[in-house]
């Protein structure tokens, strides 16, 4: 059965826009979502595909949270394949031997203007590199995350290209990926 994934940004961080996994899996089913699988507290949610376009699903989806939590959740729905096509297109496969040292940010849309990406300079930060994909962006930072310049460089980049964003460790997204392969 084919699957979709909701990718929820901002969610149970800090304590604030508090979403546990059994009130996520309770308000999918009310909104008629069906064979509904909750990963981790960051917002992975994988469901059986509605057989609506990822954009419509996400729509859907925001409204209802918004309505039932009384704040916006943004979010972005990825299908099955897509999931796939991004662990496959890994610009740094020698990364995966240390998965917690790769993340994946998924962008709502390609951005149209990338420039405050483009104005980093990876060779400044190196071993930490980065690269943009259409509308998924890899981080790579051997050393950990936690002090890299580069992915504090990043971020904030990619808060300027106008597009929604979340970003999971690589851990993460083979997780999604095996609960949306199960389906």
């Amino acid at each position: 059965m084919p699957r979709q994934v909701a990718l929820l940004r901002g969610i149970n961080v800090g304590g604030h826009k508090k979403f546990p996994m059994a009130q996520q899996r309770a308000l999918m089913a009310e909104l008629g979502f069906r064979d509904v699988t909750v990963l981790l507290q960051t917002g992975n949610i994988v469901f059986a595909d509605p057989g609506t376009p990822p954009e419509k699903t996400a729509r859907t989806l925001e409204d209802g949270f918004a309505a039932a939590l009384g704040f916006s959740v943004p979010v972005m729905v990825r299908t099955c394949d897509d999931i796939a096509a991004a662990v496959a297109a890994n610009p740094f496969p020698e990364a995966a031997a240390e998965p917690k040292t790769l993340h994946l940010t998924f962008l709502s849309e390609p951005p149209a203007d990338t420039a405050p990406l483009d104005a980093l300079d990876p060779a400044g930060y190196a071993p930490d590199t980065f690269r943009l994909a259409g509308r998924d962006l890899y981080l790579w930072c051997p050393g950990g995350i936690g002090r890299s310049q580069l992915a504090a460089a990043v971020t904030a980049a990619s808060v300027k290209l106008g597009v929604t964003a979340t970003a999971r460790n690589w851990n993460t997204v083979l997780k999604i990926l095996a609960a949306a392969e199960d389906g």
